[in-house]
């Protein structure tokens, strides 16, 4: 008698994920010039096609003068600005002094690598006055490599936006050697960026954030970007 095959379902083995890592999207963008440092970002946080908050911040005030921007997960952001800023008031009070910018860099350089066999889910940029005056920016990948800018942005609208700072700021387009960027000229070329960026980017929008660094100080501003 012939045999005849089963035709009970094949079970397979299900493989079940979990990642502890979201994007919530957003971009940061930072501008060094000879006697300012211009740093900014949006405020959208968002998860997939999903909108959680209109105004999340991406740039942290230290309070040594500089300001840090991070995107990427949000939960991993605020938790390096808090060790940031925690390991800056403990050298304010060992050694009666600020931090300057470059040592700020370094160490969130070794913070970053301290995790990198769980590294922060984020992208990370500082901006500042360097001890000479002149604004420097530094940016980081996830376990710590660190690199000096003129200017710089990442996220979701840095492809959109990076060439056009190629463009505008660095003549890297053109025959024409570049003019003096001025504080007020980055600005605008800022705002520039971002409002071109939202009306093709759904992760990056509703609000944008702006720090000025002089050597007087400190200043923000906040403007309005589209929001669907």
């Amino acid at each position: 008698m012939e045999a005849f095959a089963s035709t009970a379902p094949v079970r397979v083995p299900l493989e079940h994920r979990f990642s502890p890592y979201t994007d919530n999207g957003g971009t940061t963008l930072a501008v060094a010039g000879s006697d300012f440092c211009v740093i900014a970002a949006d405020t959208r946080q968002s998860e997939g096609y999903n909108i959680n908050t209109r105004y999340s911040p991406k740039l942290y005030p230290l309070s040594n003068g500089s300001v840090l921007a991070i995107g990427g997960m949000q939960a991993d952001a605020s938790t390096l600005a808090k060790r940031v800023e925690q390991r800056l008031e403990w050298y304010q009070f060992k050694h009666d002094k600020p931090m300057n910018t470059q040592a700020v860099a370094h160490m969130v350089s070794t913070m970053l690598y301290g995790k990198r066999f769980f590294p922060y889910f984020a992208w990370v940029t500082i901006g500042g006055m360097d001890e000479n005056g002149n604004g420097c920016v530094f940016s980081f990948d996830p376990v710590g490599t660190i690199e000096k800018h003129l200017w710089q942005c990442s996220g979701s609208s840095s492809k959109l936006i990076q060439p056009f700072l190629d463009s505008q700021m660095g003549h890297k387009h053109e025959l024409l050697p570049p003019g003096e960027l001025t504080a007020q000229r980055a600005t605008l070329l800022v705002k520039d960026g971002f409002t071109s960026a939202t009306e093709r980017d759904i992760y990056t929008g509703d609000f944008l954030e702006i720090y000025t660094i002089t050597r007087d100080g400190r200043t923000r501003e906040l403007i309005e970007l589209k929001r669907d």
